[in-house]
């Protein structure tokens, strides 16, 4: 699969996180099956902002829930207000009770896309 492709399809899945819910670039490569892609997750969400129509690129946070992405938005807190107005609580850069707002895709999404 080319990187364009792949792009797309990351995309589709972050398109569809519910407002109030993040996930994180590994949870997304596996659903599309390459668990070991989530570096690429993270190159297409750098790239997100000229995505249109616009996606949801904030519900996206590593592992931990820390906001690793904060600094591809047009401003350095744009990440943690937009969380924030979802009602999604961050603190030091991290999702608190990350655990009660995670959106899993591999559990959410059927997985015969």
């Amino acid at each position: 699969m080319d990187r364009a492709s792949f792009y797309e399809q990351v995309y589709q899945v972050v398109a569809l996180i519910p407002k109030g819910k993040v996930t994180s670039y590994g949870a997304i490569a596996q659903y599309l099956g390459s668990k070991s892609s989530s570096r690429m997750v993270g190159y297409a969400m750098n790239g997100a902002v000229s995505v249109n129509p616009e996606i949801p690129a904030h519900r996206v946070v590593n592992r931990n829930g820390l906001l690793t992405g904060k600094f591809h938005f047009e401003e350095p807190n744009k990440m943690q207000e937009l969380l924030a107005a979802e009602g999604i609580a961050v603190v030091d850069d991290k999702i608190v009770n990350f655990k009660n707002n995670y959106w899993d895709p591999n559990l959410e999404l059927d997985l015969n896309k």
